[in-house]
């Protein structure tokens, strides 16, 4: 029985190794340096935030201060905050004298069927300028490089068959100082890419579907033409359903982010505990024979 369990694990590495699309190598990152695009299409951020009056305002200033040749606005959807979001966003565009390209609209009371993010996201691309060619999903906690937007673009606006790319999401850097972070956040991150190899997500020949909900520019024609955000109204991991259903239409791309990075700390293990079962209990369908099989698949490895 031991020889047949380390045969099967060898095997298993073997596959991992050799055919799981390299996952292993992190090497999906986009071009250090833009390439040009003329003319440069206008952009609209879109952030859901409820009570993130600690954290958003960072995130709002680093999207108005990008240094990107065509306009930037952001649009905030405040979803019922208690703890001033919608004045620490409205602040931070002060601060730096941009407050004409700031929008924060209030969330709409949840819908049956919806999940409260992806309410708020629909209803922050209704209040968005129709006219602009994409659109960047992201999170409160999220603060871009100042070339962040440059480099997404110019990656969207490249081939296959100059044809571009219907969307383009990096995963950011998440916070790794605490011990708990230390101990379990890069785990969390190569599983992540294990899940989805990031090769197999870009190559249009095959079906995996992955993304990054904290940074994920999409192209908003293409988003129409998947149904919109309605379509997948009700999904828990709503990144990935988005860019499964992205997928079915035309190219996308999923890389690590080199500079962009999350500003949300999780000092213990318990924190980090929650954040992985919002997620990875979600992907095994809340199933306790999943979970036990999955523990099992991984002692074994």
């Amino acid at each position: 029985m031991l020889t047949l369990a380390a045969a099967a694990s060898l095997a298993a590495w073997i596959y991992l190794v050799f055919f799981h699309g390299f996952f292993w190598r992190a090497d999906q990152r986009l071009p250090v340096q833009a390439a040009g695009v003329d003319p440069w299409p206008d952009v609209v951020a879109i952030i859901p935030a409820r009570d993130e009056a600690p954290v958003i305002g960072a995130a709002v200033e680093s999207l108005l201060c990008q240094d990107y040749p065509g306009e930037v606005r952001v649009v905030v959807v405040d979803d019922a905050s208690d703890d001033g979001t919608a004045y620490a966003a409205e602040a931070a565009a002060k601060r730096i004298e941009a407050a004409d390209r700031l929008s924060v609209v209030a969330a709409p009371p949840l819908l049956q069927g919806w999940s409260g993010k992806l309410w708020a996201v629909h209803n922050g691309i209704a209040a968005a300028p129709a006219n602009r060619r994409y659109l960047l999903l992201t999170d409160a906690d999220i603060v871009h490089a100042p070339d962040a937007l440059k480099r997404l673009v110019a990656k969207a606006e490249s081939s296959p068959a100059e044809g571009g790319l219907d969307l383009v999401s990096l995963m950011v850097k998440l916070h790794c100082e605490s011990f708990a972070e230390r101990l379990l956040i890069p785990a969390f991150v190569f599983f992540f890419q294990k899940l989805y190899p990031f090769p197999w997500v870009n190559d249009p020949a095959i079906s995996t579907a992955g993304a990054a909900g904290g940074c994920m520019l999409v192209r908003r024609e293409a988003l129409e033409r998947a149904g919109g955000i309605a379509a997948i109204k009700g999904a828990l991991i709503d990144d990935c359903a988005l860019a499964a259903a992205l997928k079915k239409k035309g190219p996308i791309w999923l890389g690590l982010a080199d500079k962009s990075a999350s500003t949300r700390r999780y000092p213990a293990i318990a924190d980090v505990w929650r954040m992985v079962a919002r997620t990875a209990y979600t992907q095994l369908r809340h199933s306790p024979l999943l979970v036990l099989g999955t523990v099992l698949g991984m002692v074994l490895l």
